[in-house]
């Protein structure tokens, strides 16, 4: 039986008290700083699972992040990793003191450690010797670290990892302050004569990460232990619950047709895709489904949607998993407006109320009103929108950070967990059906893993998309680029071949008449022109879907990995090689899965150079073995993205299928790289509940020995077979 929020609240709040370490000699009043509370004394990490520890310093506040976890620690998974038996350093290194603005942490740092995590950032990577200021934006994103989904959590590659139990808006100086104490003459002495001479970057002798959380009288630190960079995410995603692991049809391509579409035009437009041959899971409906959009009535549009239940039901009988659109701010012409108003904020958006979620009462109020609206017929996940900020607007359309909600948060607060709480409200419907979901959401915090809502922004830059995959790892986020309009073929096939190895490979087309493949101009799209060579550009998509859809089974295994391991399924370089310095500023690269990495290609480029870590490689699509721990020039046509598979691998491959129907089994040929390939473990399941978290599932074992293949089955699942193995094959 899972335990509810309610019970995980219990949890959280009994973790927070069993390991207290305020002592008398530590805790500081809140005002001015204390000479006291700088030096610490008896200070010393508490353990609370296998290589995590937590500090208490001062009077942290009662509302906070973890006290609205999604989920348990998983423990299991913590024991099964290398042992990490002690703190990577001593408590008494760091200072704490409590200001007139909130407190500070002060925590020693190495002279050659590098920085990552912090949340989802397009825009920055390597964060050391900056400031790194964490607030919800509605983009674009910023150098200072605003984002849709900021995340006080950071990574070092000293093999630690930092989480700051706070739902303030926090600012990380990584390494670039001089506390006096530790301060030694720099400079040449010589006057400046520009600038860019005056402000230039210079060395610090002693590194310091200074933590500066506003308003709160003390906090909870959190230490992850590795021994590597890469294990101490593993722990953080591990005590976070483990990440989440979608139904089958979630790892599918989905597709959001144009916002004010009725039913029978987005029903034409699907059977136009299916007849196209074109892979597709998910059809994404925007918000023309509703009758008020901003703010939401959560109420069907009967003029364009005259028969819901018949609308999804012919949906999933074109194989189609549905998404809705929608923003919590709820229009005064609701059913529900009346009944949350006890449990909303008091200031409105869009002439709408904010729900409260972390109250019981708006959650129940949502859940049942949702389930009436959508759940019972039959929608299979949600699109999220507008949960997060615009700190730096002078026209702010959301509600200000003075405001107040009746669970005791204040506007800063609920912007860090506004996206987080409403996520947690969403999923429950379909927990308590045993049902997987997988949707979108706009804003997210920290310890979200566990839930099953993949982040997106109207951000458009490709590079950042790509950038985006590589730091959402870090903290337990996973990221949604997306394809909409381009200005050539060769741009739309690029971003594509980015989308098919995202967590969420979307095609979001919101304001277009037709796919893209058969117009890519926006104006020329709506006014129902299709471009000369649709037909060439609908092949080359129509391949790079086939090709998501062969890695299928592959991408089940690295988002099971998640749940289990707490290995993030798309990732960073430096996440697996830490020590390998060329890796360290890499923001173009990513690894999907335990054994593929992937380097997109950009509009405009024939070519690219790609960075092979230390060991032995395979060309994704010849095979030929390439030698790591250098760059080598690659290029690839239109509908290929340059891959490449780490040698000693068995890779699955999967025979690629329009859509994942509940009895689905995968074609499976197996390849073989290098003479002594590691096993690889596929899952199989119904796809479909949440019973394979309660031993409903199988572990397909894949073994290479003496030139023969050997398949292994253990577990408790009784279903249908998922995967039938064709061929092996060594490349």
């Amino acid at each position: 039986m899972k335990p509810t929020r309610r019970e995980l609240g219990v949890q959280a709040a009994s973790l927070l008290a069993a390991s207290a370490l305020a002592s008398a000699a530590e805790a500081s009043p809140a005002g001015a700083g204390s000479k006291a509370a700088r030096t610490g004394g008896k200070r010393a990490w508490t353990r609370i699972g296998p290589g995590i520890w937590r500090l208490r310093l001062g009077r942290p506040e009662e509302i906070t992040p973890l006290r609205y976890r999604s989920a348990e620690m998983r423990l299991e998974g913590l024991r099964q990793m290398p042992p990490c038996d002690r703190p990577p350093f001593d408590a008494r290194a760091l200072t704490f003191e409590v200001t007139g603005r909130g407190c500070a942490v002060e925590i020693p740092m190495n002279t050659n450690e590098r920085i990552y995590g912090f949340g989802l950032n397009t825009l920055l990577f390597d964060k050391t010797d900056r400031r790194v200021f964490l607030r919800p934006s509605d983009g674009p994103e910023n150098e200072l670290g605003d984002s849709h989904a900021p995340v006080p959590f950071y990574v070092s590659t000293q093999g630690y990892g930092i989480y700051v139990d706070t739902a303030r808006y926090v600012s990380f100086y990584t390494g670039n302050v001089a506390p006096v104490a530790k301060a030694e003459a720099t400079g040449s002495g010589s006057a400046a004569t520009s600038t860019t001479q005056l402000y230039q970057e210079r060395a610090l002798h002693a590194k310091t990460m200074l933590i500066d959380v506003p308003s709160a009288p003390g906090v909870d630190l959190y230490l992850f232990g590795g021994p590597t960079l890469g294990e101490a995410v593993q722990r953080y995603n591990l005590f976070s619950g483990g990440g989440a692991v979608p139904p089958l049809w979630g790892l599918g391509v989905a597709y959001r047709g144009k916002s004010d579409f009725t039913a029978e035009q987005s029903l034409q437009l699907a059977r136009t895709i299916r007849a196209q041959k074109m892979p597709c899971d998910i059809w994404g409906i925007e918000p023309g489904w509703q009758t008020k959009t901003y703010s939401s009535s959560f109420v069907w549009d009967s003029g364009r949607f005259p028969d819901p239940d018949a609308f999804i039901r012919d949906m999933h009988g074109l194989g189609y998993r549905t998404s809705f659109w929608e923003h919590a701010f709820t229009h005064t012409s609701s059913p529900i407006h009346e009944a949350l108003k006890p449990f909303s904020g008091n200031f409105r958006v869009w002439d709408g109320l904010t729900p409260d979620f972390a109250t019981a009462g708006a959650r129940s109020i949502f859940e049942a009103h949702h389930d009436k609206t959508l759940f019972a017929r039959g929608a299979d996940s949600l699109k999220l929108d507008e949960c997060d900020n615009q700190p730096d607007s002078a026209k702010p359309w959301s509600f200000p950070e003075a405001s107040t909600f009746p669970s005791g948060m204040d506007g800063e607060q609920y912007h860090s967990l506004f996206g987080k709480l409403y996520s947690q409200t969403l999923a429950e419907p379909f927990q308590k059906r045993d049902l997987r979901t997988w949707g979108l959401v706009r804003n997210s915090h920290a310890l979200a893993a566990p839930l099953p809502y993949v982040v997106y922004s109207d951000s458009y830059d490709h590079r950042c998309y790509v950038r985006g995959l590589a730091n959402a790892g870090f903290t337990g986020l996973l990221w949604c680029p997306e394809v909409r309009e381009a200005s050539s073929m060769e741009e739309l096939c690029r971003r594509v071949g980015t989308v098919i190895l995202s967590p969420y490979a979307m095609v979001n087309a919101w304001y277009l008449k037709s796919p893209p493949w058969l117009q890519i101009d926006r104006d020329k799209n709506n006014r129902g022109e299709t471009m000369p060579n649709h037909q060439e550009a609908t092949d080359a998509v129509r391949r790079l879907f086939e090709l998501r859809m062969r890695l299928l089974p592959y991408l089940y295994t690295a988002f099971n990995d998640y749940r289990l391991k707490g290995i993030p399924p798309v990732r960073a370089l430096v996440m697996d090689w830490p020590n390998d310095a060329e890796c360290h500023k890499i923001d173009d690269q990513f690894l999907v899965g335990s054994s593929l990495l992937a380097a997109p290609l950009f509009a405009g480029q024939t070519g690219r150079s790609v960075y092979l870590p230390p060991g032995s490689w395979h060309d994704f699509w010849t095979g030929a073995p390439l030698i790591g721990g250098k760059r080598i020039d690659v290029s690839q046509p239109i509908d290929r993205v340059p891959l490449f598979v780490r040698s000693n691998t068995l890779l699955p491959l999967a025979e690629p299928i329009e859509h994942v129907l509940p009895e689905t089994c995968f074609a499976l040929t197996i390849r073989v790289h290098g003479d002594q390939p590691a096993p690889f473990t596929l899952y199989a399941d119904d796809g479909l509940t949440s019973h394979y978290a309660t031993g409903q599932q199988n572990q397909v074992h894949l073994t290479w020995k003496d030139g023969a293949g050997k398949i292994v089955v253990e577990g408790g699942y009784k279903g249908a077979d998922r995967y039938r193995v064709v061929s092996w094959g060594a490349v």
